[in-house]
This record gives structure tokens, C-alpha cells and sequence, in this order.
């Protein structure tokens, strides 16, 4: 028998076969849940409610580009916190200094609100006064108000802050700033790295290229989609702002995609997620985004190593790794022949068979990925009702270490969408990337709103 043989035998068994996740399956579900969160609101994580949060963010890209502008700017990632400013001048080019990056606050132990508040204040302090608008991208569930702030719903990415759910982030931070000597800032806008993502698509398309509408698609430690949806959103029907505008059509949802749990999960899925903060939530998220990858197919490397799918030598120094990233994982991919790697050195006294299942295994784990990331980002292009007309195509603005630097992962991707989106639905895009798109995008944001 064959490796692959072997290896699909074995994926298939404990309900991992990559194969399995037909992507068109996987769009009609993300589709549904979808339109029932935007209809309904989400509900019942054990029912047919809608588990995505389809936030409306009550905004729509500027029609230009910020003039004559300057916004502080807050990236609370999944690991990193980035802080700078951002000038635009009088014809909207945009300028980046003064940044700093350190940790995301919450990371290493629990916070309290005010401890996490205090953290993002001092964090900013080489920015004090220096401009009296900030644009916050903050990359965690939150319903966004009419008026910019958010609402924090839920953290993810194993934060330890949960005294800070359910608070204002901009009204908080205000505070926070106001008690370390700042002057209270003029206005701070809460936006979702895929907003951000997104609106810098919209800011920063080159002269004589035009686009239907645009998606922004996140896929680093987390992972989330957004897009431009053309239709009144139900379950915000009535509401205003304090200026009493109804909410925009269109407007940019986002839809929290990580959350989306109408899809099989193998037993490597179910085993770790047990051992995460918040086991039963961010289905999604836990079997496609780079945060969580490499614990997963860790789990699965050592289930075929107790059943014999590794000689016993390479067996033994499976189940001894402790932890595994995916950059452990890219690392052997691309080398697997590198002995210095944590998993090159797994087979170096192995046999070639080894190295191929093991192979086999991690890149059954980067195509399972891709098969994910390509529903999510084909469910919003289709959601957008744009990109029929051929030279009017969705632009997709694409962001994080996992989608473009997993091996293989952003080809597959790519071919994929063309087969579900062009060949088979004849709807057209363009995968954009934007060197600073989440920063630029979030001054974009805390310049116009």
C-alpha cells in the first residue's frame, strides 16, 4: 500500500479527510448561517440559529481618500499591538511613523478592565496628544454602534481579559487616556482588521482599475471575512444614530466567521478544542486559523503515531513534541530534509516512509485550510450580489502570515476560487495585497467617520 493510501485511510477514520469538506457544501452552509445572522441575530450555538455574528458596522468606504489629515492608530492583533500615526496629505497620500509594537495585553494572564485599559493607555504613550483622532482596529467580536465605538462580545485567540466583555472600547480608552495626562480625543472609531482590510482595498485602487464591491479576508492567528452587503439588514431595521440617520444600504458587515459551526469536525477538532479557554465556541476559527493549526495537527500526528503509522524511533519523538506551530509546520514543508527543524529532527533517524507520511499529514492539514478559507471568502463575494460583470470584479483584499506564507495554501486558494466563483457561478474577482492595509485602512476609518 501507498502512504497516501495509508494516510487517507487513517484521515478518513477520525473524520479529517480534506477531501471531505466539499467546498460548495461548505459555501451553502456559511450562506445560510449567513442570512439567518443578518434576518435574525445569532442564538442557540445547538440549534439551526445563526452562530456568525454579522455585525453591521453602520459605514461604507469613503468616496476619497482622507486630505490634510492626521490619526493615531491602534492594531490590537492576535499577538501583537501596533500603535502609530498616519498622515495623509493634500492629495491623500498616506505616511506611516512614529510606530511601535509590543503584546497584545491579555496574553500571558488574566486582566481586568481596568488593568486592560490602563495596558492600551500606557502602550501609547510615545503617541500623546500628537493628534486628536484615533482609528482602533480591534480584532475581536464586538457590535459595532452607529456612532463608531464597540461593544466588546467575546474574545478569541486565547485572551485573557473577560471582565472587558460587554464594555465600550472607545469610551474605556478615552478614560484610560484622559488619566495618563491626554487631552480626551476628538473621536475614536472602532473598526475589525477585515473593515480595515477592506476600506484600504477601496482607498487604494490604482487608476484605471475598477471594482464591483470589495471583501476583506483575514487568515493569521484568527481568521474573519467582511464584506459590502447590498441589501437592508433586518435586524437592525428602525435603528438610528445620534444624528438620526437610518443605518446605510449598502454597508459593510462583518461577520465574524470564525464562530460558524455547521460543519464536521474530526476528532482531532473535538479532542483539542477541550483543551481551549472556551471550548464549543469559534468552530471555525479553531480548525482553519494559524493560532490554532499546529496544536490541531498536533493532536493528529500523535494519534498516528500510537497507531503505527511512524516507525517506532520517530513515534517516540512525535509524542514527546510538546507544542507545535504552524510555523513548525511550513518549516518542514518547505525542508523537509532539514534536520535543525523540530520536525526534521522527528524523522532524521527515520525512514523515508516516515518523512512522507509525515509530509502526507501536514499537508492534508494546509489543504483542509485552504478548502476553508476558500468557502469563506467565496460566501462573501457571493453575498456582495457584485463581480458579474467582468471588468467590474469583487476585490478581495487578503491579509495574514497563514494565507500567504503556509505552504502551498494561497495557491490552492486561488484555484479553488476560480473553479467555485468564475467557472461555476461566473462571478469575477481579483485577490488584492496592500503593503500596511490594516494600518491604512484604520486611519481611513478614524479619518471619516
Amino acid at each position: 500500500m501507498s502512504v497516501y493510501e495509508k494516510a487517507s485511510a487513517f484521515l478518513a477514520r477520525h473524520g479529517f479527510s480534506a477531501a471531505g469538506y466539499d467546498v460548495n457544501s461548505v459555501i451553502s452552509g456559511l450562506l445560510y448561517d449567513m442570512k439567518k445572522g443578518l434576518a435574525e441575530g445569532n442564538g442557540n450555538l445547538d440549534s439551526m440559529d445563526a452562530t456568525e455574528e454579522m455585525i453591521p458596522t453602520w459605514g461604507l468606504p469613503p468616496e476619497e481618500s482622507p486630505k490634510n489629515q492626521k490619526v493615531i492608530v491602534i492594531d490590537a492583533g492576535g499577538t501583537n499591538f501596533r500603535s502609530c500615526i498616519v498622515t495623509f496629505d493634500e492629495n491623500g497620500n498616506a505616511t506611516i511613523s512614529d510606530m511601535e509594537k509590543t503584546s497584545m495585553p491579555g496574553i500571558e494572564r488574566e486582566l481586568s478592565k481596568k488593568d486592560f485599559f490602563e495596558a492600551i493607555a500606557k502602550n501609547l504613550d510615545h503617541l500623546k496628544n500628537k493628534a486628536s483622532r484615533i482609528g482602533f482596529c480591534f480584532s475581536y467580536a464586538m457590535k459595532i454602534t452607529p456612532d463608531g465605538d464597540g461593544e466588546v462580545i467575546k474574545f478569541s485567540k486565547e485572551i485573557k481579559a473577560k471582565e472587558v466583555e460587554g464594555s465600550m472600547v472607545g469610551a474605556c480608552l478615552s478614560d484610560a487616556l484622559v488619566a495618563r495626562g491626554w487631552n480626551r480625543p476628538e473621536k475614536i472609531v472602532l473598526l475589525n482588521d477585515t473593515t480595515a482590510a477592506l476600506l484600504a482595498g477601496a482607498a487604494n485602487a490604482t487608476e484605471g482599475r475598477a471594482y464591483g464591491s470589495y471583501v476583506g479576508f483575514i487568515l493569521g492567528t484568527g481568521m474573519n471575512t467582511a464584506y459590502i452587503d447590498p441589501e437592508p439588514i433586518a435586524k437592525i431595521a428602525g435603528l438610528k444614530d445620534s444624528k438620526g440617520n437610518p443605518a446605510p444600504v449598502p454597508q459593510i458587515v462583518v461577520c465574524e466567521s470564525g464562530h460558524f459551526n455547521k460543519i464536521q469536525r474530526s476528532d482531532f477538532d473535538i479532542a483539542f478544542d477541550k483543551t481551549t479557554l472556551n471550548p464549543g465556541t469559534y468552530v471555525m476559527e479553531k480548525m482553519c486559523s494559524g493560532g490554532y493549526l499546529g496544536p490541531v495537527t498536533l493532536v493528529m500526528l500523535k494519534q498516528a503515531a500510537s497507531e503505527g503509522l511512524f516507525t517506532k524511533p520517530v513515534a517516540e519523538k512525535i509524542q514527546a513534541i510538546e507544542k507545535l506551530a504552524a510555523m513548525d509546520m511550513d518549516k518542514f514543508l518547505y525542508a523537509p530534509r532539514n534536520t535543525e527543524t523540530l520536525l526534521g529532527a522527528a524523522v532524521a533517524e527515520g525512514t523515508q516512509e516516515d518523512a512522507d507520511m509525515l509530509y502526507t499529514l501536514l499537508d492534508s492539514a494546509i489543504d483542509r485550510c485552504a478548502r476553508l478559507a476558500t468557502a469563506l471568502i467565496a460566501a462573501a463575494a457571493i453575498k456582495s450580489g457584485k463581480g458579474t460583470s467582468a471588468a467590474l470584479p469583487v476585490g478581495i483584499v487578503c491579509n495574514g502570515t497563514t494565507f500567504y506564507k503556509s505552504h502551498n495554501l494561497q495557491q490552492r486558494v486561488r484555484g479553488m476560487l476560480n473553479q467555485v466563483l468564475i467557472d461555476q457561478r461566473h462571478i469575477y474577482f481579483e485577490i488584492l495585497t496592500i503593503e500596511n492595509d490594516i494600518t491604512l485602512g484604520t486611519a481611513v476609518a478614524g479619518a471619516s467617520k
